[in-house]
């Protein structure tokens, strides 16, 4: 993102309404939900930092690993798998989602706000997923460069949080 700003701007602050806006999901249940998507995307970079995000706002890395696995089996709300099962067909593309798979989250108490978020958090990670692994992008492999980052995020948001190519050299010096 750092080599156009005037780009990440607005992705960023998308994500920071997506992510960190008010809700009646918690930025974790959210942060979940992009977790997902971008492991069944296969983005390693998005399902790491997103995930460490996540797991910071749960304060429960294991839970993370168990809805990247298998969110069905996962210790989390039946409303939640049932988002997670929006968004999942959502990213493989948006007319696999059904009436049903609508139905059902109403069932388990999701909002319609909550739904249409699902599929919105859905549709830009599957875009910035693309975005991150279309640029071959560079990635740390410090597990604990994610959980600085992500308590960087949870206390700043995104748009506050970017990393500049000379933070990246930086981080790695």
């Amino acid at each position: 993102m750092a080599f156009r700003p005037e780009t990440a701007k607005p992705l960023n602050e998308l994500v920071d309404v997506l992510l960190r806006g008010a809700h009646t999901l918690t930025p974790g249940e959210r942060e979940l939900i992009a977790t997902y998507v971008s492991s069944q995307n296969d983005c390693e970079y998005c399902q790491t930092i997103h995930g460490a995000i996540a797991a910071h706002h749960l304060n429960n890395e294991p839970l993370v690993a168990d809805v990247k696995q298998n969110y069905q089996s996962a210790a989390v709300s039946a409303k939640l798998k049932a988002l997670l099962a929006i968004a999942g067909k959502t990213a493989k593309g948006g007319k696999n989602v059904t009436a049903a798979d609508v139905d059902r989250a109403r069932q388990q108490g999701a909002s319609d706000l909550e739904i249409h978020d699902a599929v919105l958090i859905a549709a830009v990670f599957c875009m910035c997923n693309r975005y991150v692994d279309g640029l071959a992008t560079w990635m740390p492999h410090d597990p604990d460069f994610y959980r600085q980052r992500a308590a960087l995020v949870a206390e700043n948001g995104y748009a506050a949080s970017t990393l500049t190519s000379q933070d990246r050299r930086t981080s790695t010096e």
